[in-house]
Parts: structure tokens; sequence; C-alpha cells
């Protein structure tokens, strides 16, 4: 069977012991599959310990990463031996694992099941089926291996056992998917296990279903040709061809899988409560779409060609904004929803005693006024592209500069959603700035307008900038904020000197060799937190905007091998050890190393002058015209590749 490299066994990095420690594997030594709809993680050895079916957001069958003790697993053992390497099937979200005893071998294919609608055309990757199905398949290479295999489904996160009874050649129980094995297993009041004996040749299969699947067996075999040949038919599109094509695409299908198919909403993560500081309080419910995170994700997606996902979010993101205008929240759930509220499941430890383990998250309050400006800019980029916003679009777009002409003077909780007193964010001041110059950009100069943009720029200068020339965190604070290094993708005015000045303070206070923190100072919470990766990236991206190209080349390459063995990274990562930290795996993060490795190919092929522009100008170079008839045009002449029939290898027919 074909395969990548395999990675062997072995954590990057391993939590220190402690009392709740133990038990736990570090988050690097997981991979993800999905569906488009749910998602699991896979541990190294072998168990599944987060899983949700149909929805990101759904309480979760599999939730041993939150609590080692009532948390839902899904666990295949090898009585001898070991799991000695892993890898993903080349351009697929398919994880195998190798399983390695003095007996024999085998390999372990994990997958969750889908494939394009039947009535989806030859560029359509965006009209999913997902049954709900999440699949083991066991297959006997050597010799012969034993198996230990155990479910132990959680319900209402663990509030509860489940109780399970066989019913139809299934395991099933309240509240709970149903189970299938090919084998026999015993059956307790919460949990079904059994051994198996797996010979060369031979394959064994563990199924997880959402709905009852009585003719699974007859199934299997075209729910993984299925799902395969969609992954690598979508692979096929990306435009990228520069010299970090296979990390570029490993971040591009996690995006992908982070991706809710019916909306299109992008999560920042598909997990909650996995914590910034092991132990501390810093723990959130990621599975929402920020406003933020997905429109940079829109133009990471869009850069690479991807027209589906980003036409998909743009219309989402028109929705979700319109029933909330004139107000933008900072995050919507995953299918439009204005209303998050947070709650605490006291019940459950949290991944080494992290607690609280929280759902919802009570930040979708928050006044934020930088939202505007990443609205603004993702339909400048969707435009750029080839799209062409509605009418009612366009009108959004007015409307929302009437709303920033009245707010933009106010304090507001800043990108990093602090939980202290609001302030006059730099960072947010920009944003409004971008809002406005955005919105001149897409409907034509207008005198107001015209007056706004300049009287926030002027306000900028005059209060934004230390007496060292920098950007400062806050007018009231000279403290540095990584997230000013996005001044390198605003398209401000004279921002060349500015931006090295900002850039050098940055570093100073705030880089920890290859690693960057988001601040220092105080936001209302107890505890400490690692280094935000995303911000890292965004130091490449401003690196090259100052004509240090060296030096972001240099990063860049240092920050590829902080991934872990598939490719995936956390919203941190703790500076001494290398831990990860934070919800995984992170869109922000993966999203960040697109958009370094896209601009790095622009200055090597066009200058510094291609990397000082706006997100809108830097897609448009990187990947032409993505929409309409144009863009199957530039599809063909960039990757030589043209489709006039749909495929049906990818299809449920």
């Amino acid at each position: 069977m074909m395969r990548s490299t395999w990675s062997e066994a072995g954590s990057t990095a391993v939590p220190p012991a402690g009392a709740s420690a133990a038990d736990y594997r570090p988050i690097s030594d997981y991979g993800a599959v999905g569906d488009c709809h749910g998602f699991a993680l896979v541990s190294r050895d072998g168990s599944i310990d987060w899983g949700t079916f149909g929805r990101f957001d759904a309480a979760p069958t599999f939730c041993r990463i939150l609590d080692r003790r009532s948390g839902g697993y899904l666990a295949i053992s090898p009585c001898e031996g070991t799991f000695s390497g892993r890898a993903y099937l080349p351009n697929t979200n398919i994880l195998q694992s190798r399983v390695r005893a003095a007996s024999g071998s085998l390999i372990v294919t994990d997958f969750m099941v889908v494939g394009r609608a039947p009535r989806a055309g030859p560029y359509d990757y965006v009209s999913l089926e997902a049954p709900g199905v999440l699949v083991r398949r066991i297959e006997g290479v050597e010799g012969r291996v034993r198996l230990s295999v155990a479910y132990r489904p959680a319900v209402d996160f663990a509030a509860r056992p489940a109780r399970l009874r066989a019913e139809g050649g299934a395991i099933v129980a309240e509240g709970a998917p149903s189970f299938y094995a090919d084998f026999p297993v015993d059956l307790s009041r919460a949990e079904a296990s059994g051994l198996v004996d797996v010979a060369a040749g031979e394959t064994r299969h563990l199924v997880v279903s959402l709905s009852p699947l009585p003719d699974w067996h007859d199934r299997v075999d075209r729910y993984l040709s299925t799902t395969r040949a969609f992954w690598e038919e979508w692979s096929a599109f990306c435009r990228y061809r520069g010299p970090y094509r296979e990390v570029v695409l490993r971040s591009a299908l996690t995006l992908k899988l982070l991706t809710y198919a019916p909306t299109g909403a992008i999560v920042a993560a598909p997990t909650t409560s996995l914590p910034e500081e092991p132990g501390g309080e810093r723990n959130w419910d990621y599975r929402f779409a920020w406003v933020r995170d997905a429109s940079l994700t829109l133009h990471a997606l869009a850069s690479l060609g991807y027209s589906g996902e980003a036409g998909r979010f743009f219309s989402f993101l028109h929705r979700s904004c319109r029933a909330t205008h004139p107000d933008v929240r900072l995050m919507y759930g995953i299918q439009g929803e204005a209303e998050l509220p947070e709650s605490t499941l006291d019940h459950l430890e949290g991944y080494r005693g992290s607690r609280p383990v929280r759902v919802g998250n009570a930040a979708y309050e928050q006044r934020q006024l930088d939202v505007y400006g990443y609205v603004q800019d993702a339909a400048l980029v969707y435009r750029a592209l080839g799209g062409c916003p509605a009418g009612e679009v366009m009108a959004m777009i007015e409307g929302l500069i009437d709303v920033v002409q009245e707010r933009w003077l106010e304090p507001d909780l800043g990108i990093w959603e602090v939980r202290s007193a609001a302030r006059h964010f730099v960072h947010s001041k920009l944003m409004c700035w971008v809002a406005v110059d955005r919105a001149i950009e897409l409907r034509g100069q207008r005198a107001d307008w015209l007056s706004l943009r300049s009287t926030i720029e002027g306000e900028i200068l005059r209060l934004g900038r230390s007496p060292d020339g920098a950007l400062k965190r806050a007018y009231d604070d000279d403290a540095a904020d990584a997230a000013l290094l996005l001044l390198a993708t605003a398209g401000f005015p004279g921002a060349s000197d500015l931006l090295a000045k900002t850039v050098c303070k940055v570093e100073a206070a705030l880089r920890k060799g290859d690693l960057v923190r988001r601040y220092v100072a105080g936001d209302g919470l107890r505890g400490d937190e690692g280094c935000f990766l995303v911000c890292s990236f965004w130091l490449v991206d401003a690196l090259l905007a100052a004509d240090r190209a060296g030096d972001a080349q240099h990063l860049f390459n240092r920050l590829l091998r902080r991934a872990n063995d598939l490719g995936l990274y956390p919203e941190e990562i703790e500076g001494l050890s290398g831990l990860f930290l934070g919800n995984f795996p992170q869109a922000f993060s993966h999203l960040g190393l697109i958009s370094s490795a896209i601009n790095l190919q622009l200055y090597a092929e066009h200058g510094i002058a291609a990397v000082r522009g706006s997100y809108a100008e830097r897609a448009r170079k990187a990947a032409g015209v993505v929409f309409g008839w144009r863009g199957l045009l530039e599809s063909f002449c960039r990757t030589g590749r043209v489709r006039l029939f749909s495929s049906r290898r990818s299809k449920f027919v």
C-alpha cells in the first residue's frame, strides 16, 4: 500500500511528571482525521481520545484527552510490540500507523468517511456528503499480531456513563453512536472490549457510525476508496508550486479538515479546553468561526487556488454579519449562531488537571473593532481573485463604514480578547483604517471616507507611536504587541520606517529564539501562556517587508521543524521544552505557514514590492484569478490540469 515516509515512534516533547501528567499523551503525539463535519484525534499509541460526529461543536463521543478516567476512547493496543511509525497517505487526511512485534507487523488505517455529493460538478469539492462514520482498518503485513481493542463512548461530555447493549449486530447506547467490529467483543455496562489475532493478508475493521449501519461491511472498501479519491483530487487543485509544496499542502489539508462543509464556516480549532498553560485556567472552546481567523484562512486557501472554499466561506461571513448588523461579532457558531454562551464542565479533570473545561465562549460578547477591517479585507480578496460580491454585500460594506465612523474612537478589548478593561489598542485602530481603505478600494473614493481614513491615520501616528518611532500596544501602553507585525499586510502609507522599528521592538521584547509571544502584560487572567505560533509566521512576513529576507528565510526554516511528525501545529509552544499548548490543530498557525511560504516565493520572484501590499494584492500575484471561467483558465495555465467531466471516484453514487 502506498504511503508517505514513516515517522518513527517517540514524541517531540514529553510533559513533565506531575499529579495528572502521567496518563495524558503530549498534544504533539496526536494525528488528525475528519470529514469536514466532525473530527477525531488519534494518539501515537493507537487510541482515539477525542472525537465528534456530525458537527465540530457536538458533545464528543471520545474525550479522554480531557479526563483520563471518565472520558471516552477507542483504543487499539498490541499485546506485544508497539506502534513504531505513522504517516498520512500522500495528499490525503487518511492516517496510517504501523505496529511491529516479534511475531509480525500490521498497519492501522484511520479515516472519517467523506466524498462529494452525487450532483457535484467537475470543480465542486465543497458540496459534500459525510455519513458520520469513522473507520479503523487493521491489515496484517507479516506474521501474526495479537491486538487488544476497547470501545468506551462518552455521553454528554462524560456527564453520565454510557449504558451499552448489543442490538442488530452493533453495540449501541442512548446518546452514543453505533459501534461495529468484525470479530467478537465482550460487553460490559460501559465498555466493549476484545482480543483479535491478525495474520498477514487478513483485514479487520472497527467502525463507529452516527446512524445505524447494518450493511457496513459491504460499504467499508468503497468508503476508503471514495474518501481517498476525494482528498487526492482536492489536493491536485493546489496552485502552489514553490519549494515548500509538501508542508503547504499539509497545512491546506488541515484547513480543509477544519471547514464545516454545510455552511463553509472554518473553525479556529476542532477541540476545546486544551490548555495554554498546563494546570492553568486559560482553557477555551475554539470550535467556532472567528471572523479574523477565518478571513485570513480565506486568503490562504484562495491564494492556493481553492475558490470553492473561499466562496463558500465568504457567503457564510456575509450571512452571519448581516444577521447581526450593525454589530459584527468577533466569532459565530458554525451555523452562523450569534450567541455562544460559555459554561464550565466541572465534572471533568481537564487535560493534565487544567480546569475549568469550557463549552461555549463568552468572548463572543466582546467588542473588538478590528473585525470590521477583516470583513472588508475578505471582501477585497474575494473581488481581487475574480469574485463578484452581490449588491447586498456591497450595501453591507458601506453600512459597516458608518459603524466604524461611530465607534473607532471607542476603546475595545483588542485582538487578543483580554478579559480586563477596554483600551485604545493600536492594532484595533489600524484595522479600522484598513476597513475604510478597503471600502474605498471596493466602492470608490468618497469625500467623507477619505476624510475618515486620513483622520484615523493621523491619530495612529500621533498617539500610537512610541518615542522610539515604533508602534505601541495601546495609546496608554508603550509595550510591544505582536499583532502590530500585521502592519506589513495593511498597506498603511509610509509604513516602511514604522514597520522596521516595530519589528525591532517586537523582536527585543517578545521574541524567544524562533518563537514569539503575543504580549507581556496583564490581561485579566491568572497564570501565563506559551509562545503564539502564528506570531512567528507574522514575523517572517514582517521581516520580508522590512527587506530582511535572509532573516525571514532562516526563521521560516526553523519554524518548519516545530511541527509534529505529521506536519501539524498547535496554537502555542512552550519555549524551553517545546511542549505543544492550546487547542489542536490550530487554523491560525497553519494559515500563517501558508501565507509565509507564499510571501517568500513572491519576494524571490518579484522583490520587496510584492510583499508590501495588502492581502488582496498578494493573493492576486500568488494565484491570479480563481473564480469563474477566468479562474478555470488560470488553473489550467498554472497546473496544466483541466477537468471537463466530474470524477465519479470521489462521489457517493
